[in-house]
């Protein structure tokens, strides 16, 4: 049986961002998230949270965060426990603290999806407990712990990968922006001027690349960031709660912002395609590209699991 990799230490107790997070820190919680991914029904991971109870509040739908966390609770030895916010008494207007005081005195760790990122800071604020973000419109750190482990396992590195971000510099491309830095992969992002990224996170991602010597470019130009590109990523357009903004988007993005196979032969003939899901076809993404050889978005989607088992046990196996 092999020998369980020191456990990583994460100095901040909650993960709201990955400027939460030092760049060496990053680096050890994603590979040893790979050797969780290899060691997956290692029966010494099995209680890792044995008799610890982790509170999911969901403002949104999901697919690949909820299922993913409540396999990875309950294959530590955790019980999830799944809280809509309809099924809360924030839907009747219980201030948030409130929440966070009492469900500290009941459970061990709050994962929260949430519309606004300032639900999330108000959580960790009054919460005693570690409060972990599975989404909210500012930043997705989750996704990006995946996708960075999805990149090592193709490319066995990080420093010398350029990675180019296409579309809306959304919740996503932030946390890719800092996570990419932090790790050392070169990041090209290129977005429409008005959608760019929120500049806290540009700013992060500039500190990370000062320690690691990664390259972290914006631009207007996909053309730009996907040339040489190891690896081209996007997103939906028209994301969750921006339903209004659905016309005004596409005009803006289409068909620039598309990824096309003329705009990924520009790429790396070795370029490995990612997309966080779920993906609307024909608008961000071709068919052919997503569905095709080059496409690796079911990784992503696994990696989801095993990062975030990673994440778990780093912050309870104290």
């Amino acid at each position: 049986m092999s020998v369980i990799p020191e456990v990583p230490r994460i100095g901040a107790s909650n993960l709201l961002s990955l400027k939460d997070l030092t760049c060496g820190e990053v680096a050890h919680l994603i590979k040893f998230a790979a050797w969780v991914k290899a060691h997956r029904y290692d029966s010494r991971l099995a209680s890792v949270l044995q008799g610890r109870s982790i509170a999911l509040i969901f403002e949104k739908p999901s697919t690949r965060t909820r299922v993913s966390f409540e396999v990875a609770i309950r294959e530590l030895g955790g019980h999830p426990l799944f809280l809509s916010k309809s099924e809360l008494q924030l839907a009747r207007g219980e201030p948030v603290a409130d929440t966070a005081r009492v469900l500290s005195r009941y459970v061990h760790g709050i994962v929260a999806r949430v519309y606004r990122h300032e639900t999330l800071e108000e959580l960790a604020r009054y919460s005693t407990i570690p409060v972990i973000n599975a989404l909210s419109d500012k930043y997705h750190p989750c996704q990006i712990l995946g996708d960075l482990l999805t990149i090592y396992e193709k490319f066995g590195k990080w420093r010398g990968v350029k990675v180019a971000w296409v579309g809306d510099g959304n919740n996503v491309c932030n946390s890719l922006l800092i996570g990419c830095a932090k790790v050392g992969c070169d990041i090209w992002v290129a977005t429409p001027r008005q959608y760019r990224p929120h500049k806290e996170a540009i700013r992060a991602a500039q500190a990370a690349s000062q320690e690691t010597g990664a390259r972290v470019v914006l631009t207007e130009d996909p053309e730009e960031a996907v040339r040489d590109a190891d690896v081209v990523y996007t997103d939906v357009f028209v994301s969750m709660g921006m339903e209004e903004e659905r016309e005004e988007r596409l005009r803006t993005f289409m068909p620039r912002y598309q990824v096309t196979q003329k705009l990924v032969s520009l790429a790396r003939p070795s370029f490995v395609f990612m997309h966080c899901l779920p993906a609307h076809r024909g608008e961000e993404v071709e068919s052919e590209i997503i569905d095709g050889p080059h496409s690796i978005v079911w990784d992503q989607a696994e990696n989801r699991l095993h990062a975030q088992k990673a994440l778990l046990i780093a912050l309870f196996a104290r």
